[in-house]
Protein backbone atom coordinates (compact mmCIF):
# COMPACT_ATOMS: atom_id res chain seq x y z
CA UNK A 1 0.00 0.00 0.00
CA UNK A 2 1.62 3.50 -1.10
CA UNK A 3 -1.18 5.91 0.94
CA UNK A 4 -3.69 5.15 3.17
CA UNK A 5 -6.05 8.10 4.16
CA UNK A 6 -9.30 7.77 6.10
CA UNK A 7 -12.32 9.27 6.69
CA UNK A 8 -15.56 9.17 8.87
CA UNK A 9 -19.20 9.18 7.40
CA UNK A 10 -21.67 11.89 8.76
CA UNK A 11 -25.18 11.16 9.69
CA UNK A 12 -26.38 12.50 6.23
CA UNK A 13 -24.03 9.81 4.49
CA UNK A 14 -21.27 12.47 3.82
CA UNK A 15 -17.29 12.25 4.42
CA UNK A 16 -14.46 14.42 3.16
CA UNK A 17 -12.39 13.33 1.04
CA UNK A 18 -8.82 14.24 2.49
CA UNK A 19 -6.17 16.04 0.68
CA UNK A 20 -4.04 13.69 -0.15
CA UNK A 21 -6.71 12.07 -2.00
CA UNK A 22 -7.84 14.84 -3.48
CA UNK A 23 -4.23 16.09 -4.46
CA UNK A 24 -3.16 12.49 -6.00
CA UNK A 25 -6.79 12.60 -7.79
CA UNK A 26 -6.49 16.16 -9.38
CA UNK A 27 -9.76 17.08 -8.26
CA UNK A 28 -11.21 20.48 -6.30
CA UNK A 29 -14.10 21.76 -5.36
CA UNK A 30 -17.07 21.16 -7.72
CA UNK A 31 -15.57 18.34 -9.69
CA UNK A 32 -16.72 14.92 -9.64
CA UNK A 33 -15.76 11.64 -8.24
CA UNK A 34 -16.91 8.46 -9.33
CA UNK A 35 -16.86 5.38 -6.82
CA UNK A 36 -16.41 1.49 -8.24
CA UNK A 37 -17.21 -2.11 -6.33
CA UNK A 38 -16.26 -4.92 -7.62
CA UNK A 39 -14.50 -8.34 -6.19
CA UNK A 40 -11.67 -6.37 -5.34
CA UNK A 41 -13.11 -3.90 -3.10
CA UNK A 42 -13.76 0.03 -3.60
CA UNK A 43 -11.80 2.32 -5.81
CA UNK A 44 -12.06 6.14 -6.47
CA UNK A 45 -11.49 8.11 -9.22
CA UNK A 46 -11.58 11.39 -10.98
CA UNK A 47 -14.80 11.14 -12.59
CA UNK A 48 -15.26 11.78 -16.75
CA UNK A 49 -11.87 10.06 -16.72
CA UNK A 50 -11.01 6.90 -19.28
CA UNK A 51 -11.66 3.50 -17.85
CA UNK A 52 -8.59 2.07 -17.24
CA UNK A 53 -7.14 -0.98 -18.64
CA UNK A 54 -7.53 -3.82 -15.43
CA UNK A 55 -4.53 -5.36 -16.98
CA UNK A 56 -2.44 -2.66 -16.43
CA UNK A 57 -3.93 -1.50 -13.00
CA UNK A 58 -2.79 -5.03 -12.00
CA UNK A 59 0.51 -4.97 -13.18
CA UNK A 60 1.23 -1.75 -11.96
CA UNK A 61 -0.11 -2.48 -9.04
CA UNK A 62 1.98 -5.36 -8.67
CA UNK A 63 5.09 -3.20 -9.33
CA UNK A 64 3.78 -0.28 -6.75
CA UNK A 65 3.80 -3.28 -4.19
CA UNK A 66 7.40 -4.85 -5.24
CA UNK A 67 8.79 -1.58 -5.05
CA UNK A 68 7.33 -1.31 -1.51
CA UNK A 69 8.54 -4.35 -0.30
CA UNK A 70 11.58 -4.73 -1.93
CA UNK A 71 13.04 -1.11 -2.25
CA UNK A 72 16.60 -2.67 -2.33
CA UNK A 73 16.11 -4.15 -5.69
CA UNK A 74 15.35 -0.65 -7.41
CA UNK A 75 18.00 0.49 -9.78
CA UNK A 76 19.19 3.77 -11.40
CA UNK A 77 17.90 3.69 -15.01
CA UNK A 78 21.29 3.06 -16.83
CA UNK A 79 22.74 6.14 -18.91
CA UNK A 80 23.63 3.91 -21.82
CA UNK A 81 20.16 2.52 -22.15
CA UNK A 82 18.79 6.01 -21.85
CA UNK A 83 21.09 6.66 -24.29
CA UNK A 84 20.22 3.84 -26.83
CA UNK A 85 16.62 4.84 -26.53
CA UNK A 86 17.42 8.20 -27.71
CA UNK A 87 19.53 7.18 -30.64
CA UNK A 88 16.33 4.58 -31.79
CA UNK A 89 13.61 7.43 -31.41
CA UNK A 90 15.41 10.41 -32.51
CA UNK A 91 13.46 13.11 -32.44
CA UNK A 92 9.79 11.19 -32.33
CA UNK A 93 7.65 12.72 -30.37
CA UNK A 94 3.89 12.31 -29.48
CA UNK A 95 1.14 12.89 -27.25
CA UNK A 96 0.04 10.19 -24.93
CA UNK A 97 -3.76 10.66 -25.42
CA UNK A 98 -3.90 10.96 -29.20
CA UNK A 99 -5.25 8.08 -31.56
CA UNK A 100 -2.69 5.82 -33.30
CA UNK A 101 -3.40 5.92 -37.08
CA UNK A 102 -3.18 2.69 -39.37
CA UNK A 103 -3.01 -1.03 -37.88
CA UNK A 104 -0.95 -1.59 -34.56
CA UNK A 105 1.38 -4.72 -34.10
CA UNK A 106 1.63 -5.64 -30.21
Amino acid sequence: MLVEERSRITTKGQTTVPKAVRQALGVEAGDEIAFRIDEGGVTLRRAGTSESDPVLERFLAFLAQDMVGRPDALQAFPAALASRIEDLVGSMRGEPDEPIDGAVDL
